[in-house]
């Protein structure tokens, strides 16, 4: 299972000691890291598909003052796809109104017909680069039938939609931005939690330190902007619970890597 970092904050924060951590733990998770800071419309990418315990760059990167407002982080223990840049999260793709999407995925997509068509449209080859290729393809479906821009409020609830759509039978722990709204979402037990500090607040796979963090309810979609939450999904109810049939799946995936 791979592991999920984000901030969503009013201020810029410091991030070195909670990053450190969470990279950390590459030494379970060594097929991938990467970060992706916004500015903006625009996104700095950074990430390479090896351990970040033995990325030199990273080590170089974390000794450096990182601080952001919005921030996702990723490291991979891979079930889908080579161990290649193109299927290092975070994914980066833009809508047909230029608004930037960023997205990092925890879980794996067993069965999912909407997700299918991508396939063969990706440049990677996980499932992850295609949830994010299925989101674009409906924002820029309901902007074209709009002639405008999505509103804040209606991007939210599209999503809503989609998660609602793509979750059963399928694990989906998920952070995403879209330059405005910093989505989260888990559909699987213990595996995302949420510290709240001042304007801030932060997501991770494990609790990273010695504050109080909690675990995101599941089955929900959230949107947070600068720390505050501003949008509630639906409760769809597709909790996500492992399987005998399931594993098998994820370790013949994993054998063929």
């Amino acid at each position: 299972m791979c592991e999920l970092f984000g901030v969503s904050s009013k201020k810029k924060l410091l991030l070195n000691d909670l990053l450190r951590e969470f990279f950390s733990h590459g030494v379970e998770h060594p097929h991938g890291w990467g970060m992706a800071f916004f500015y903006g419309n625009a996104v700095s990418l950074e990430k390479q598909p090896e351990n970040s315990c033995k990325s030199d760059y990273l080590k170089q990167r974390l000794q450096a003052k990182i601080e952001a407002d919005n921030m996702i982080a990723h490291i991979r223990l891979a079930t889908r796809g080579n161990l290649e840049y193109e299927n290092t999260h975070p994914f980066v793709m833009r809508d047909n109104q230029e608004r930037v999407w960023t997205l990092a995925h925890n879980g794996t997509i067993f069965e999912c017909d909407a997700l299918n068509p991508f396939v063969h449209m990706q440049e990677g080859e996980t499932d992850s680069e295609r949830i994010l290729s299925y989101m674009i393809s409906r924002v820029n479906v309901e902007q074209e039938r709009k002639n405008r821009a999505l509103t804040q409020e209606e991007r939210f609830h599209l999503m809503d939609e989609i998660i609602s759509k793509i979750s059963p039978e399928n694990k989906l722990n998920l952070i995403f931005y879209d330059g405005e709204l910093f989505y989260v979402h888990t559909n699987y037990k213990e595996s995302l939690f949420c510290c709240h500090r001042g304007e801030a607040v932060v997501i991770s796979t494990r609790p990273l330190d010695g504050s109080l963090w909690e675990e995101l309810p599941l089955n929900t979609l959230f949107a947070y902007r600068d720390g505050k939450l501003l949008y509630t999904g639906t409760n769809h109810g597709n909790e996500f619970v492992d399987s005998e049939e399931k594993m098998k799946l994820l370790f013949l995936d994993f054998a063929n890597l």
